[in-house]
């Protein structure tokens, strides 16, 4: 495949940033777009991993990549300015790069262990926001689609970082979807439960660092539904959020969870 250019694409002519796409989310969400017709810029913080999926996505034309660390304000601006340069304009940006940060309990945090989660989780997600308002706004419509958590909707002990950084999360989409409706522009969150990808290897190891498997045994059994979701089922939601099939929803988020937050 060269390039997707057939009828009935769902993103046919749409522009889309996706950050933290050397993730497995992240490298779901660009490929889903892609096979859907959009021009996707890649955006993650090490060359050697974007080069990588490059390489993974190399069937597909209409695909760039930027170095950007989330939190770097100047390079997050220039991967948005670099994208309208690319590819003409700029229609669904991804806030995607995240991290869980290490487990302990509150009073055995450091501040410098907070504020990192901090810094990638909320301040990253509000500098992808902030700076593709500017091209949605001239263009009269956009999609914005960011990454939260059942840990935006829940408590967990051990996990104050992540589970504020989440929180917050919800409440900035919330804020720019009412700032933002008027100019056309849709804000969304969505809430992933446990996905089988790295960071559920790493949920796993610190909930129990002597056997994974029974960390990963202890999450399933939260999870009504007995499994782990996958990459791609993330990725679809976020095609449904990113297409104009979601034409009225803004200012929620979206759980996929397997009914973990039902309980």
């Amino acid at each position: 495949m060269t390039d997707n250019n057939g009828s009935g694409m769902r993103l046919e002519g749409k522009v889309a940033i996706v950050t933290g796409a050397t993730g497995g989310i992240g490298e779901a969400t660009a490929r889903r777009f892609l096979e859907e017709g959009a021009s996707v810029m890649l955006v993650g913080r090490s060359r050697d991993k974007l080069e990588e999926t490059r390489k993974r996505l190399s069937e597909f034309d209409k695909l760039a990549d930027f170095v950007a660390d989330a939190t770097d304000e100047a390079a997050t601006r220039e991967s948005v300015e670099a994208t309208v340069e690319s590819f003409g304009g700029l229609d669904i940006v991804v806030a995607n790069a995240g991290m869980e940060g290490n487990f302990a309990p509150i009073e055995d945090l450091s501040v410098e262990e907070f504020e990192r989660v901090l810094r990638t989780n909320v301040i990253g997600v509000w500098l992808s926001l902030k700076y593709a308002v500017g091209p949605m706004k001239t263009a009269g419509k956009g999609s914005m689609i960011a990454l939260s958590s059942i840990a935006g909707m829940i408590g967990a002990a051990t996990m104050a970082p992540y589970i504020a950084s989440k929180h917050a999360v919800f409440g900035l989409v919330k804020t720019a979807a009412l700032e933002l409706a008027e100019s056309g522009i849709r804000v969304n969150a969505i809430g992933p439960g446990p996905i089988d990808n790295r960071m559920i290897r790493s949920l796993e190891s610190q909930c129990s660092p002597e056997d994974h498997s029974a960390g990963h045994d202890y999450i399933v059994s939260l999870v009504p539904m007995k499994r782990y979701g996958t990459n791609e089922e993330v990725a679809n939601l976020a095609v449904f959020l990113a297409s104009d099939e979601s034409s009225y929803c803004t200012g929620g988020i979206l759980m996929i969870d397997g009914g973990f937050t039902a309980a």
